[in-house]
Protein backbone atom coordinates (compact mmCIF):
# COMPACT_ATOMS: atom_id res chain seq x y z
CA UNK A 1 0.00 0.00 0.00
CA UNK A 2 2.91 2.38 0.95
CA UNK A 3 3.44 2.82 -3.10
CA UNK A 4 -0.03 4.28 -3.22
CA UNK A 5 0.23 6.38 -0.41
CA UNK A 6 -1.09 10.09 -1.44
CA UNK A 7 -1.01 13.10 0.25
CA UNK A 8 -3.97 14.92 1.03
CA UNK A 9 -5.61 17.15 -1.10
CA UNK A 10 -7.48 18.93 2.09
CA UNK A 11 -3.92 19.13 3.76
CA UNK A 12 -2.10 20.94 0.98
CA UNK A 13 -4.75 23.51 -0.05
CA UNK A 14 -4.63 23.95 3.81
CA UNK A 15 -0.79 24.48 3.88
CA UNK A 16 -1.11 26.75 0.59
CA UNK A 17 -3.74 28.79 2.57
CA UNK A 18 -1.52 29.41 5.53
CA UNK A 19 1.75 31.22 3.36
CA UNK A 20 1.39 34.87 2.57
CA UNK A 21 -0.42 33.92 -0.68
CA UNK A 22 0.35 35.73 -4.05
CA UNK A 23 -0.60 38.51 -5.76
CA UNK A 24 -3.48 37.91 -7.66
CA UNK A 25 -2.62 40.18 -10.59
CA UNK A 26 -2.89 38.35 -13.65
CA UNK A 27 -5.40 38.54 -16.55
CA UNK A 28 -5.88 36.61 -19.37
CA UNK A 29 -3.85 38.88 -21.49
CA UNK A 30 -0.54 38.26 -19.62
CA UNK A 31 -1.18 34.78 -19.58
CA UNK A 32 -1.82 34.58 -22.97
CA UNK A 33 1.74 36.32 -23.85
CA UNK A 34 3.36 33.75 -20.98
CA UNK A 35 2.20 31.20 -22.75
CA UNK A 36 3.60 32.13 -26.09
CA UNK A 37 7.03 33.35 -24.11
CA UNK A 38 7.89 29.96 -22.86
CA UNK A 39 6.15 28.06 -26.55
CA UNK A 40 8.17 29.82 -29.33
CA UNK A 41 11.56 28.64 -29.10
CA UNK A 42 13.33 26.06 -30.51
CA UNK A 43 10.49 24.07 -32.07
CA UNK A 44 9.76 26.95 -34.77
CA UNK A 45 13.56 27.95 -35.11
CA UNK A 46 15.21 24.94 -35.33
CA UNK A 47 12.97 21.63 -35.22
CA UNK A 48 10.89 23.43 -38.23
CA UNK A 49 13.75 21.61 -40.64
CA UNK A 50 13.31 18.40 -39.23
CA UNK A 51 9.74 18.13 -39.37
CA UNK A 52 9.99 19.30 -43.20
CA UNK A 53 12.46 16.65 -44.18
CA UNK A 54 10.05 13.78 -42.10
CA UNK A 55 7.10 15.32 -43.70
CA UNK A 56 7.83 17.61 -46.72
CA UNK A 57 5.29 20.69 -47.01
CA UNK A 58 2.85 18.65 -44.76
CA UNK A 59 4.91 19.75 -41.89
CA UNK A 60 1.44 21.95 -41.78
CA UNK A 61 -1.23 19.46 -40.97
CA UNK A 62 1.67 17.78 -38.56
CA UNK A 63 1.63 21.25 -36.42
CA UNK A 64 -1.97 20.98 -36.08
CA UNK A 65 -1.86 17.37 -35.00
CA UNK A 66 0.46 18.37 -32.44
CA UNK A 67 -1.64 21.83 -31.69
CA UNK A 68 -4.71 19.42 -30.93
CA UNK A 69 -3.10 16.99 -29.08
CA UNK A 70 -1.47 19.59 -26.65
CA UNK A 71 -4.80 21.56 -26.55
CA UNK A 72 -6.43 18.16 -24.87
CA UNK A 73 -3.95 17.41 -22.18
CA UNK A 74 -3.85 21.58 -21.60
CA UNK A 75 -7.29 21.36 -20.65
CA UNK A 76 -6.91 19.02 -18.10
CA UNK A 77 -4.36 20.79 -16.89
CA UNK A 78 -6.01 23.82 -15.91
CA UNK A 79 -8.26 21.92 -13.87
CA UNK A 80 -5.62 20.55 -11.70
CA UNK A 81 -4.02 23.97 -11.60
CA UNK A 82 -6.85 25.83 -10.42
CA UNK A 83 -8.10 23.22 -8.14
CA UNK A 84 -4.83 22.29 -5.97
CA UNK A 85 -2.36 25.82 -6.80
CA UNK A 86 0.46 24.69 -5.00
CA UNK A 87 4.17 24.27 -6.25
CA UNK A 88 5.18 20.88 -8.03
CA UNK A 89 3.61 20.96 -11.08
CA UNK A 90 2.27 17.65 -12.83
CA UNK A 91 4.35 16.04 -9.56
CA UNK A 92 2.36 17.20 -7.20
CA UNK A 93 -0.98 17.01 -8.40
CA UNK A 94 0.10 12.91 -9.52
CA UNK A 95 1.08 12.69 -5.43
CA UNK A 96 -2.23 13.99 -4.60
CA UNK A 97 -4.41 11.22 -6.69
CA UNK A 98 -2.46 8.94 -8.22
CA UNK A 99 -0.18 8.17 -5.01
CA UNK A 100 3.60 7.99 -4.61
CA UNK A 101 5.09 5.68 -7.08
CA UNK A 102 3.53 7.56 -10.04
CA UNK A 103 4.34 11.30 -8.12
CA UNK A 104 7.52 9.24 -8.59
CA UNK A 105 7.85 8.25 -12.19
CA UNK A 106 6.25 11.54 -13.42
CA UNK A 107 8.65 13.71 -11.50
CA UNK A 108 11.45 11.53 -12.44
CA UNK A 109 10.71 12.20 -15.94
CA UNK A 110 9.94 15.50 -15.65
CA UNK A 111 13.76 15.95 -14.65
CA UNK A 112 14.58 14.25 -17.79
CA UNK A 113 11.70 16.27 -19.67
CA UNK A 114 12.86 20.06 -17.94
CA UNK A 115 16.69 19.11 -18.40
CA UNK A 116 16.78 17.74 -22.35
CA UNK A 117 14.72 21.15 -23.40
CA UNK A 118 17.30 23.07 -21.75
CA UNK A 119 20.38 21.00 -23.70
CA UNK A 120 17.88 21.02 -27.12
CA UNK A 121 17.38 24.72 -26.97
CA UNK A 122 20.79 25.41 -26.38
CA UNK A 123 22.19 23.51 -29.86
CA UNK A 124 19.28 25.33 -31.25
CA UNK A 125 20.80 28.83 -29.52
CA UNK A 126 24.24 27.45 -30.38
CA UNK A 127 23.21 27.12 -34.43
CA UNK A 128 21.34 30.53 -34.79
CA UNK A 129 24.11 32.52 -32.82
CA UNK A 130 27.16 30.73 -35.39
CA UNK A 131 24.87 31.91 -37.77
CA UNK A 132 24.47 35.30 -36.97
CA UNK A 133 28.51 35.36 -36.22
CA UNK A 134 28.63 34.11 -40.49
CA UNK A 135 27.48 37.09 -41.32
CA UNK A 136 30.24 39.02 -39.62
CA UNK A 137 32.67 36.86 -41.32
CA UNK A 138 33.03 34.68 -37.93
CA UNK A 139 33.25 30.89 -38.04
CA UNK A 140 34.06 28.16 -34.59
CA UNK A 141 36.34 25.22 -36.13
CA UNK A 142 34.39 22.77 -36.65
CA UNK A 143 35.13 20.48 -33.91
CA UNK A 144 33.51 23.13 -31.70
CA UNK A 145 30.81 23.28 -33.78
CA UNK A 146 28.07 20.77 -33.21
CA UNK A 147 27.96 17.60 -31.17
CA UNK A 148 29.57 14.32 -32.85
CA UNK A 149 27.76 13.01 -35.99
CA UNK A 150 25.59 15.76 -35.92
CA UNK A 151 26.71 16.78 -39.70
CA UNK A 152 27.25 13.75 -41.86
CA UNK A 153 30.67 14.65 -43.58
CA UNK A 154 32.03 17.13 -41.27
CA UNK A 155 34.72 16.11 -37.95
CA UNK A 156 32.77 17.39 -35.13
CA UNK A 157 33.72 16.67 -31.28
CA UNK A 158 31.44 19.18 -28.80
CA UNK A 159 29.30 22.27 -29.22
CA UNK A 160 30.90 24.62 -27.49
CA UNK A 161 28.28 27.49 -27.71
CA UNK A 162 25.48 25.52 -26.51
CA UNK A 163 27.60 24.59 -23.63
CA UNK A 164 29.22 28.27 -22.51
CA UNK A 165 25.10 29.39 -22.91
CA UNK A 166 23.90 26.69 -20.21
CA UNK A 167 26.73 27.65 -18.33
CA UNK A 168 26.26 31.72 -18.65
CA UNK A 169 22.44 30.50 -17.93
CA UNK A 170 23.17 28.32 -15.00
CA UNK A 171 25.18 30.85 -13.44
CA UNK A 172 22.48 33.32 -13.21
CA UNK A 173 20.32 31.12 -11.79
CA UNK A 174 22.36 29.98 -9.16
CA UNK A 175 22.73 33.83 -7.67
CA UNK A 176 19.12 34.10 -7.88
CA UNK A 177 18.10 35.88 -10.78
CA UNK A 178 14.38 35.66 -12.00
CA UNK A 179 12.77 35.92 -15.10
CA UNK A 180 10.93 39.54 -14.88
CA UNK A 181 7.58 40.14 -16.53
CA UNK A 182 9.07 43.18 -17.99
CA UNK A 183 11.50 41.01 -19.64
CA UNK A 184 9.56 38.14 -21.05
CA UNK A 185 6.80 40.63 -22.51
CA UNK A 186 9.97 42.21 -24.84
CA UNK A 187 11.31 39.17 -25.43
CA UNK A 188 7.66 37.97 -26.66
CA UNK A 189 7.42 40.61 -28.60
CA UNK A 190 10.87 40.46 -30.08
CA UNK A 191 10.27 36.52 -31.14
CA UNK A 192 6.54 37.37 -32.55
CA UNK A 193 8.26 40.05 -34.58
CA UNK A 194 10.56 38.11 -35.79
CA UNK A 195 8.26 35.04 -36.86
CA UNK A 196 5.63 37.74 -38.74
CA UNK A 197 8.71 39.18 -40.25
CA UNK A 198 9.70 35.79 -41.92
CA UNK A 199 5.81 35.01 -42.83
CA UNK A 200 5.75 39.25 -44.19
CA UNK A 201 9.15 38.57 -46.50
CA UNK A 202 8.84 35.04 -46.89
CA UNK A 203 5.58 34.59 -48.62
CA UNK A 204 7.02 36.71 -51.64
CA UNK A 205 8.91 34.64 -52.33
CA UNK A 206 7.31 31.34 -52.12
CA UNK A 207 7.01 29.00 -55.20
CA UNK A 208 3.99 26.70 -55.14
CA UNK A 209 5.87 23.81 -57.10
CA UNK A 210 8.04 23.23 -54.10
CA UNK A 211 4.51 22.16 -52.38
CA UNK A 212 4.74 19.07 -54.82
CA UNK A 213 4.49 16.09 -53.73
CA UNK A 214 2.52 17.54 -50.22
CA UNK A 215 3.03 14.65 -48.31
CA UNK A 216 6.12 13.18 -49.81
CA UNK A 217 6.51 10.30 -47.18
CA UNK A 218 2.42 9.80 -46.67
CA UNK A 219 0.77 10.06 -43.74
CA UNK A 220 3.62 8.25 -41.73
CA UNK A 221 6.22 11.07 -42.34
CA UNK A 222 3.09 13.21 -41.41
CA UNK A 223 2.57 11.65 -38.00
CA UNK A 224 5.76 10.97 -37.29
CA UNK A 225 7.09 14.78 -37.92
CA UNK A 226 3.66 15.95 -35.22
CA UNK A 227 5.86 14.04 -32.29
CA UNK A 228 8.20 15.26 -32.93
CA UNK A 229 6.78 18.97 -33.58
CA UNK A 230 4.62 18.31 -30.22
CA UNK A 231 8.32 19.74 -28.68
CA UNK A 232 7.57 22.85 -30.30
CA UNK A 233 4.24 23.64 -28.15
CA UNK A 234 5.66 22.72 -24.61
CA UNK A 235 5.83 25.41 -22.47
CA UNK A 236 1.76 25.63 -22.64
CA UNK A 237 2.02 24.33 -18.90
CA UNK A 238 4.03 27.34 -17.77
CA UNK A 239 -0.11 29.19 -17.63
CA UNK A 240 -1.35 26.59 -15.69
CA UNK A 241 1.75 26.61 -13.33
CA UNK A 242 0.52 31.07 -12.40
CA UNK A 243 -2.62 29.74 -11.21
CA UNK A 244 -2.24 31.00 -7.65
CA UNK A 245 -1.46 34.57 -9.16
CA UNK A 246 -4.63 34.86 -11.58
CA UNK A 247 -7.07 37.15 -10.78
CA UNK A 248 -10.07 35.12 -11.93
CA UNK A 249 -8.94 32.04 -12.82
CA UNK A 250 -12.01 30.05 -14.01
CA UNK A 251 -12.54 32.58 -17.15
CA UNK A 252 -8.82 33.63 -17.52
CA UNK A 253 -6.64 30.25 -17.31
CA UNK A 254 -8.49 28.12 -20.04
CA UNK A 255 -8.35 31.38 -21.97
CA UNK A 256 -4.73 32.01 -21.68
CA UNK A 257 -3.72 28.81 -22.62
CA UNK A 258 -5.99 28.31 -25.55
CA UNK A 259 -5.07 31.63 -26.45
CA UNK A 260 -1.70 31.04 -26.40
CA UNK A 261 -1.62 27.51 -28.07
CA UNK A 262 -3.77 29.03 -30.83
CA UNK A 263 -1.67 32.00 -31.76
CA UNK A 264 1.42 29.96 -31.83
CA UNK A 265 -0.49 26.99 -34.39
CA UNK A 266 -1.47 29.47 -36.23
CA UNK A 267 1.83 31.34 -36.61
CA UNK A 268 3.94 27.38 -36.66
CA UNK A 269 1.51 26.74 -39.99
CA UNK A 270 2.08 29.96 -41.81
CA UNK A 271 5.69 29.66 -41.21
CA UNK A 272 5.86 25.67 -42.11
CA UNK A 273 4.13 27.27 -45.58
CA UNK A 274 6.29 29.56 -46.05
CA UNK A 275 9.56 27.87 -45.73
CA UNK A 276 8.67 25.03 -47.25
CA UNK A 277 7.54 27.29 -49.98
CA UNK A 278 10.59 28.98 -50.63
CA UNK A 279 12.77 26.42 -50.40
CA UNK A 280 12.63 22.64 -51.36
CA UNK A 281 11.85 20.17 -47.86
CA UNK A 282 14.43 17.97 -48.39
CA UNK A 283 17.37 20.64 -48.26
CA UNK A 284 16.82 21.46 -44.59
CA UNK A 285 18.77 18.27 -44.08
CA UNK A 286 21.26 18.90 -41.53
CA UNK A 287 20.62 22.55 -41.35
CA UNK A 288 20.60 24.00 -37.52
CA UNK A 289 18.77 27.42 -38.72
CA UNK A 290 16.38 26.63 -40.78
CA UNK A 291 14.41 29.79 -41.10
CA UNK A 292 16.91 32.52 -41.83
CA UNK A 293 18.14 29.71 -44.13
CA UNK A 294 15.19 29.87 -46.30
CA UNK A 295 15.72 33.86 -46.24
CA UNK A 296 19.12 33.40 -47.32
CA UNK A 297 18.71 31.32 -49.93
CA UNK A 298 16.23 34.14 -52.01
CA UNK A 299 18.84 36.56 -51.02
CA UNK A 300 17.00 38.23 -48.22
CA UNK A 301 20.03 38.07 -45.95
CA UNK A 302 19.43 41.08 -43.93
CA UNK A 303 15.90 40.14 -42.61
CA UNK A 304 17.95 36.20 -42.12
CA UNK A 305 20.27 38.30 -39.94
CA UNK A 306 17.67 40.05 -38.06
CA UNK A 307 16.08 36.40 -37.72
CA UNK A 308 19.45 34.62 -36.54
CA UNK A 309 19.53 37.89 -33.65
CA UNK A 310 15.69 37.59 -32.53
CA UNK A 311 16.28 34.02 -32.12
CA UNK A 312 19.62 34.15 -30.35
CA UNK A 313 17.92 36.80 -27.88
CA UNK A 314 14.69 34.81 -27.99
CA UNK A 315 15.94 31.38 -26.64
CA UNK A 316 17.70 32.73 -23.75
CA UNK A 317 14.22 33.05 -21.71
CA UNK A 318 13.45 29.64 -22.94
CA UNK A 319 16.65 27.76 -21.53
CA UNK A 320 16.09 29.88 -18.29
CA UNK A 321 12.73 28.93 -17.77
CA UNK A 322 13.16 25.47 -18.43
CA UNK A 323 16.13 25.67 -16.12
CA UNK A 324 14.47 27.05 -13.43
CA UNK A 325 11.40 24.59 -13.66
CA UNK A 326 13.51 21.49 -13.52
CA UNK A 327 15.43 22.99 -10.59
CA UNK A 328 12.63 23.34 -8.51
CA UNK A 329 10.89 19.65 -9.24
CA UNK A 330 14.28 18.11 -7.99
CA UNK A 331 13.89 20.67 -4.59
CA UNK A 332 10.27 19.55 -4.53
CA UNK A 333 11.15 15.88 -4.87
CA UNK A 334 14.03 16.44 -2.39
CA UNK A 335 11.83 17.80 0.28
CA UNK A 336 9.17 15.23 -0.29
CA UNK A 337 12.48 12.42 0.76
CA UNK A 338 12.32 11.01 -2.24
CA UNK A 339 15.78 12.39 -3.42
CA UNK A 340 18.62 13.15 -0.85
CA UNK A 341 18.72 16.15 1.14
CA UNK A 342 21.23 18.26 -0.28
CA UNK A 343 19.47 18.52 -3.23
CA UNK A 344 17.06 20.72 -1.68
CA UNK A 345 19.45 22.33 0.54
CA UNK A 346 19.26 26.05 -0.07
CA UNK A 347 22.26 28.20 -0.57
CA UNK A 348 22.13 30.80 3.13
CA UNK A 349 23.44 33.70 0.70
CA UNK A 350 21.80 33.35 -2.39
CA UNK A 351 18.46 31.61 -1.84
CA UNK A 352 18.60 29.56 -3.88
CA UNK A 353 19.22 25.28 -4.30
CA UNK A 354 22.58 26.54 -5.48
CA UNK A 355 24.38 22.55 -5.91
CA UNK A 356 21.58 21.46 -7.85
CA UNK A 357 21.56 24.27 -9.69
CA UNK A 358 24.92 23.46 -11.02
CA UNK A 359 24.37 20.01 -10.92
CA UNK A 360 21.60 19.78 -13.01
CA UNK A 361 23.24 22.53 -14.94
CA UNK A 362 27.01 21.32 -15.85
CA UNK A 363 24.76 17.63 -16.84
CA UNK A 364 22.71 18.83 -19.18
CA UNK A 365 25.26 21.45 -20.63
CA UNK A 366 27.62 18.27 -21.35
CA UNK A 367 24.62 16.53 -23.10
CA UNK A 368 23.15 19.47 -25.37
CA UNK A 369 27.08 19.78 -26.03
CA UNK A 370 27.81 16.03 -26.84
CA UNK A 371 24.08 14.84 -28.46
CA UNK A 372 22.14 15.92 -31.93
CA UNK A 373 19.34 18.37 -31.67
CA UNK A 374 16.99 15.59 -33.50
CA UNK A 375 18.31 12.96 -30.81
CA UNK A 376 17.37 15.42 -28.08
CA UNK A 377 14.03 16.44 -29.22
CA UNK A 378 12.17 12.73 -29.47
CA UNK A 379 13.17 12.11 -25.88
CA UNK A 380 12.00 15.21 -24.35
CA UNK A 381 8.70 14.54 -26.01
CA UNK A 382 8.06 10.82 -24.85
CA UNK A 383 8.47 12.16 -21.58
CA UNK A 384 6.10 14.82 -21.83
CA UNK A 385 3.48 13.05 -23.44
CA UNK A 386 3.91 10.73 -20.74
CA UNK A 387 3.50 13.18 -18.18
CA UNK A 388 0.33 15.13 -20.29
CA UNK A 389 -1.38 11.42 -20.33
CA UNK A 390 -1.31 10.65 -16.31
CA UNK A 391 -2.58 14.62 -15.70
CA UNK A 392 -5.41 13.62 -18.15
CA UNK A 393 -6.52 10.33 -15.94
CA UNK A 394 -5.86 11.90 -12.73
CA UNK A 395 -8.31 14.53 -13.74
CA UNK A 396 -10.65 11.37 -13.93
CA UNK A 397 -8.95 9.49 -10.62
CA UNK A 398 -9.59 13.23 -8.85
CA UNK A 399 -13.53 13.83 -10.06
CA UNK A 400 -14.31 10.29 -8.38
CA UNK A 401 -12.54 10.77 -5.51
CA UNK A 402 -12.88 14.32 -4.84
CA UNK A 403 -16.22 15.05 -6.61
CA UNK A 404 -17.35 17.79 -4.33
CA UNK A 405 -14.09 19.43 -4.36
CA UNK A 406 -13.66 23.54 -5.75
CA UNK A 407 -12.86 23.90 -8.98
CA UNK A 408 -12.08 27.10 -10.17
CA UNK A 409 -11.68 25.35 -13.56
CA UNK A 410 -13.78 22.33 -14.69
CA UNK A 411 -12.17 20.60 -17.72
CA UNK A 412 -15.53 20.23 -20.53
CA UNK A 413 -16.56 17.30 -21.80
CA UNK A 414 -15.39 14.91 -19.15
CA UNK A 415 -14.52 11.83 -19.22
CA UNK A 416 -14.28 12.63 -23.36
CA UNK A 417 -11.80 15.45 -23.48
CA UNK A 418 -9.39 13.68 -20.78
CA UNK A 419 -9.37 10.45 -23.02
CA UNK A 420 -9.08 11.94 -25.79
CA UNK A 421 -5.84 13.65 -24.30
CA UNK A 422 -4.50 10.05 -23.10
CA UNK A 423 -5.15 8.84 -26.84
CA UNK A 424 -3.27 11.70 -28.88
CA UNK A 425 -0.64 11.55 -26.39
CA UNK A 426 -0.47 7.54 -26.83
CA UNK A 427 -1.05 8.22 -30.43
CA UNK A 428 2.11 10.31 -31.14
CA UNK A 429 4.46 8.22 -28.75
CA UNK A 430 3.43 5.03 -31.07
CA UNK A 431 5.19 7.66 -33.67
CA UNK A 432 8.38 7.88 -31.69
CA UNK A 433 11.42 6.00 -33.26
CA UNK A 434 12.01 2.59 -31.42
CA UNK A 435 15.57 3.76 -30.18
CA UNK A 436 13.56 6.66 -28.03
CA UNK A 437 11.25 4.13 -26.37
CA UNK A 438 14.19 2.10 -25.49
CA UNK A 439 15.62 5.14 -24.09
CA UNK A 440 12.99 6.03 -22.51
CA UNK A 441 12.09 2.40 -21.12
CA UNK A 442 16.14 2.81 -19.64
CA UNK A 443 15.65 5.83 -17.89
CA UNK A 444 12.47 5.05 -15.97
CA UNK A 445 13.85 1.54 -15.19
CA UNK A 446 16.52 3.48 -13.57
CA UNK A 447 14.41 5.82 -11.50
CA UNK A 448 12.38 2.73 -10.26
CA UNK A 449 15.55 1.22 -8.99
CA UNK A 450 16.31 4.63 -7.41
CA UNK A 451 12.26 4.88 -5.98
CA UNK A 452 12.64 1.11 -4.49
CA UNK A 453 16.51 1.37 -3.64
CA UNK A 454 16.27 4.73 -1.33
CA UNK A 455 13.00 6.77 -2.18
CA UNK A 456 10.36 4.52 -0.70
CA UNK A 457 12.40 4.52 2.46
CA UNK A 458 13.02 7.77 3.33
CA UNK A 459 9.24 9.42 1.70
CA UNK A 460 8.28 12.26 4.62
CA UNK A 461 5.07 10.52 4.12
CA UNK A 462 6.67 7.21 5.22
CA UNK A 463 7.98 8.60 8.39
CA UNK A 464 5.14 11.57 9.41
CA UNK A 465 2.32 9.55 10.35
CA UNK A 466 0.25 12.95 12.29
CA UNK A 467 0.70 14.11 8.28
CA UNK A 468 -2.97 12.95 6.36
CA UNK A 469 -2.10 10.11 4.03
CA UNK A 470 -4.89 8.25 1.76
CA UNK A 471 -5.00 5.69 0.49
CA UNK A 472 -8.31 5.86 -1.29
Amino acid sequence: MSLFRKKSVEHMLQASAKGAGLKKALGALDLTFLGIGAIIGTGIFVLTGTGAVQAGPALMIAFLIAAVACCFAALAYAEFASTIPVAGSIYTYSYATLGELAAWVIGWDLMLEYGLATSAVSVGWSGYLQSLLSGFGLTLPAALSAAPGAVPGVHTLFNLPAFLVMMAITALLSVGVRESTRINNIMVAIKVTVVLLVIAVGVFHVTPANWHPFMPNGWHGVFGAAAVMFFAFIGFDSVSSAAEEVKNPKRDLPIGIIASLAVCAVLYVAVAAVVTGIVPSQRFAHVGHPVSFALQAVGENWVAGFIDLGAVLGMLTVILVMSYGQTRIIYAMSRDGLLPPKLSKVHPRFATPFFTTWLVGIFFGLIGALVPLNVLAELINIGTLAAFSMVSIAVLVLRKTHPHLPRAFRCPGVPVVPILAVGSCLFLMINLQPLTWIAFLVWTGFGLIVYFGYSRRHSRLAHAPHEPVHHD
